[in-house]
């Protein structure tokens, strides 16, 4: 049997979408409903690839937009390797790099940026890819520590953690109604500009477009004082991961410890789910060279522990 690589266009997005949705690895920030959010932002070179005549991963990936030598799975996503149904195995994945990487050398790309996908969204272990990547000589060039938890064998809140949340939880008021989005979003930018003079990656279009388009996968958790929102987590919602994909608070809330009661809520909403992990995020600056401790001691202690995001690249030309 081999290996055949189809170059994605958008009469393929209902069968894209379909194989993500049985995929053993794959998130809704794999599909196309999803990617396609970005409009015309990426040169997309997302590829298929087939087994004989049997559709078997998918690749997302994007010519880098700083560098047109350089194709990168995706740019517009955290993550995003191959994303298949459980046969893409052992040396199979060495092939399948081999075979993506002609069709990328055909569309003048030199260099390949691998995002694996952290192995806690994985529904059975798919760590293949990692070991074919060191069998072609891929250099690892970045890997960021995120906290996760997992709900199935949780590690005890800190006395601090505990402390915090019986303060809040005489403070403030949980919301999961997503039309507080726009009034977290305040609070978010509001609390970026004012600690790191920085704006979110999403704009606040872009956020509520990608809300309306996952309303069962995009969710929020704000916590309230006196009516109004001063705390809260914007999470995407996957079958083995809620990940907190935006958390901020404004002075108000930091002097309540609101985020405690917003997590704590937000984490047995995760388990009651059947999720297995809860995953904060990772806490790392200056491309992943920087941990920024405080925050990840944060995380760490509502019961979370290491989860590395890796980031390879991949010499084209030595396949």
């Amino acid at each position: 049997m081999s290996l055949t690589v189809k170059p994605f266009t958008p009469d393929y997005t209902e069968l894209w979408d379909a194989f993500c949705q049985e995929a053993v690895n794959a998130t809704f920030l794999q599909s196309r409903r999803f990617l396609s959010y970005h409009g015309d932002r990426f040169e997309d070179l997302s590829l298929m690839i087939y087994d004989d005549d049997r559709l078997c991963a998918l690749l997302p990936a994007a010519r880098a937009p700083d560098d047109q030598t350089c194709v990168v799975s995706h740019p517009g996503a955290t993550y995003g390797g191959f994303v298949h149904d459980g046969r893409l195995t052992g040396e199979r994945v060495i092939d399948a790099f081999r075979a993506v990487g002609a069709v990328f050398s055909e569309n003048r790309c030199n260099r390949f940026l691998y995002k694996a996908v952290p192995h806690i969204y994985a529904t059975t272990p798919a760590g293949d890819d990692l070991y074919a990547l060191f069998r072609i000589g891929a250099s690892r060039v970045r890997c960021d520590l995120s906290s996760a938890i997992d709900l199935s064998s949780r590690r005890p809140l800190s006395s601090r953690r505990k402390r915090s949340l019986k303060k809040a939880r005489r403070a403030v008021a949980i919301s999961a109604d997503i039309s507080e989005l726009g009034a977290f979003w305040d609070v978010l930018e509001e609390n970026l500009a004012r600690k790191h003079d920085a704006r979110p990656v999403h704009s606040r279009a872009e956020i509520e477009d990608l809300a309306a388009r996952f309303p069962e996968e995009i969710l929020i958790r704000t916590a309230r004082s006196e009516d109004r929102v001063v705390a809260g987590t914007l999470l995407f919602a996957s079958r083995q991961v809620w990940h907190a994909q935006y958390i901020a608070a404004n002075e108000e809330g930091y002097a309540l410890s609101a985020l405690d009661a917003v997590f704590d809520t937000a984490i047995a909403d995760a388990g009651s789910a059947g999720t297995r992990y809860f995953d904060f995020g990772s806490s790392n600056e200056d491309g992943g060279r920087v941990l920024n401790e405080g925050l990840y001691q944060f995380k760490t202690e509502f019961g979370g522990s290491g989860v590395a995001l890796e980031f390879f690249l991949v010499n084209l030309d030595d396949l």
